[in-house]
């Protein structure tokens, strides 16, 4: 972690009302929850896309007469 990076991360804690280290620990442990969190969770499929207008020409323009 760079210095600048150590002084924001610093301001942060500050702020919260914590030390660094322990910041830092709570930050930690809330990313590899959410990461956690994010892989348990089912990926949604998306509907198949309706074509759009230049699309549905295109189809059209394939079709034999």
């Amino acid at each position: 972690m760079t210095d600048a990076q150590r002084a924001y991360e610093a301001k942060r804690a500050a702020k919260a009302g914590m030390s660094l280290e322990k910041w830092l620990a709570d930050k930690e442990r809330r990313a590899a929850a959410e990461a956690l969190e994010a892989a348990a969770a089912p990926s949604v499929a998306a509907a198949p896309k309706k074509p759009g207008f230049f699309g549905r020409l295109l189809e059209k323009a394939q079709k034999p007469l």
